[in-house]
């Protein structure tokens, strides 16, 4: 299991490291779906005991990562088309008005940054860094919304949906998309019009949506013929 790793054990939040770590790494992909997350192997690789490590799983069931399974345990959930289609809508309700809130607050200090990640996301050639300039890209702007609740729905949003958007982003042509549409998002800011940044970022996420959607089909129905010839 790729993670990592910190001895924690004199620490006081030791599970919210532990869910950290373990958040990030489904993230990314490193912990892969329908994987068995095993408590004493975690507790051994963080040197503590199977309290935080339980804790830790908890809290990342509640945020639907993982699922507990008789005779199995804690395992990465998998998630159909249907559930990721729902939160790619959920989504596309949420954020575009959250940047309506924030287009008319961004300091030229938060447009920089914008700039700066928008920048990076589109010149990066290491395909593991993708992700996370593309959601620091799209949390740059939506900041100066000052709505943290909106802000911390929309991070758990995005972890359920964050090892597939990647594996999209590396293995289909969603990054040339992606770079287009961020300069036409981040111009709309630039210009203080709210109305165009919030219609390109509904845009923006619908058609992710469509091409993840479409790609996961796909790969899903050809590992089933596999499957079937194997």
């Amino acid at each position: 299991m790729k993670l990592k790793v910190t001895d924690i054990a004199q620490m006081a939040s030791a599970s919210d490291v532990i869910f950290e770590s373990l958040r990030e790494a489904i993230a990314r992909g490193d912990v892969t779906e329908g994987q068995v997350l095993r408590q004493d192997h975690i507790a051994r690789m963080f040197n503590v005991s199977r309290i935080p490590v339980r804790e830790a799983l908890t809290r990342l069931e509640e945020q639907g990562l993982v699922s507990t399974q008789r005779y199995r345990g804690a395992v990465v959930t998998t998630l159909s088309t249907e559930e990721i289609r729902e939160i790619f809508e959920f989504r596309a309700l949420l954020e575009p008005e959250v940047l309506r809130y924030s287009v008319q607050r961004m300091s030229e200090e938060a447009l920089e940054n914008a700039k700066r990640y928008a920048g990076a996301f589109a010149t990066e050639t290491d395909s593991s860094h993708w992700g996370e300039l593309n959601r620091s890209f799209h949390y740059s702007l939506y900041e100066a919304a000052e709505r943290p609740y909106y802000l911390l729905t929309i991070r758990a949003a995005l972890d359920r949906v964050d090892r597939y958007l990647r594996a999209q982003l590396v293995l289909t042509d969603g990054m040339a998309r992606a770079r287009r549409e961020h300069e036409g998002i981040l111009q709309a800011c630039i210009a203080r019009d709210a109305e165009k940044a919030a219609e390109l970022t509904r845009d923006h996420i619908l058609g992710a949506s469509a091409s993840l959607i479409t790609f996961l089909e796909r790969t899903r129905a050809e590992r089933e013929v596999a499957g079937e010839r194997g």
